[in-house]
């Protein structure tokens, strides 16, 4: 974490880096179709979030309202997204699964390796 900001500086830069690198290779129709298809699928998260977050927890404190109720409104979204979605080519989806799933290996892999529970159970079977 960088120390005035607070933000996490060295790993976005790397991230920066690394796609500065991947786009010298790739073509743009295929970088932008591969950026729609993740941006489409963020927000196809967060309109399912908000729905499942305000019916299992409907006394959270909120600072606003979503118009029509918690349904309608991000239902539009998640619908709106799936339908953007669908319509892109299918090399897009084999690489959005594969950077998918790339993705979960890392982020389970990191996870297992430094689970603070993990090491508390191992710590009390020794």
């Amino acid at each position: 974490m960088h120390p005035r900001f607070r933000t996490p500086h060295v790993s976005t830069i790397l991230t920066g880096v690394l796609v500065a690198v991947v786009s010298a290779f790739v073509s743009l129709d295929e970088m932008v179709d591969l950026s729609n298809i993740g941006t489409l699928f963020a927000f196809m998260l967060v309109s399912a979030g908000i729905m499942i977050t305000r019916f299992r927890e409907p006394g959270r404190a909120r600072p606003f309202r979503v118009p029509f109720g918690p349904v309608v409104v991000p239902g539009l979204g998640l619908l709106s997204c799936l339908f953007l979605v669908l319509y892109l080519p299918p090399s897009s989806w084999m690489r959005f699964v594969g950077w998918l799933g790339l993705g979960l290996l890392v982020y389970a892999g990191y996870g297992f390796r430094h689970s603070r529970l993990r090491h508390a159970v191992a710590a009390d079977a020794k």
